[in-house]
């Protein structure tokens, strides 16, 4: 259980990472007007899949027995969400007659502040800890 939870606690900095990556990727791409390549979509499909694992994680380990308190139910939900806002905007993007920056830039930049508010709401640090300390 332990195992699940270090990993659980220690993805939070890739998703984290990766957001931010593709959110400068996308900011920049809308600002130059740069024509979109399949790197937003690799960008995009790379977030979605981080933050589903990270899901994944966290539910195996309720599962598994680990102690529940109020504020996970904010988590967990804003995690949902966070997930749901992600890949619902990538699709329609994917979808378009031709596919922008705009609508990955709005959906992994949205989800990014509800991971965040996720991360905040249980009392977890952005920065500055390590999955052993907290």
């Amino acid at each position: 259980m332990r195992m699940l939870f270090y990993a659980h606690s220690g993805l939070r900095y890739l998703v984290l990472l990766l957001g931010l990556v593709a959110v400068a990727y996308f900011a920049f791409g809308l600002a130059t007007k740069r024509p979109v390549d399949k790197s937003v979509r690799i960008l995009g499909s790379s977030f979605a899949g981080l933050l589903d694992t990270q899901i994944l994680l966290g539910i195996a380990l309720l599962g598994s027995g680990w102690p529940f308190y109020p504020a996970l139910s904010g988590h967990l939900v804003m995690m949902v969400l966070a997930a749901v806002l992600a890949h619902v905007l990538l699709v329609m993007n994917r979808k378009r007659p031709n596919p922008g920056y705009l609508l990955p830039l709005i959906g992994v930049g949205g989800a990014l502040v509800l991971v965040i508010g996720g991360i905040l709401a249980i009392g977890r640090s952005l920065v500055g800890t390590t999955p052993i300390g907290g």
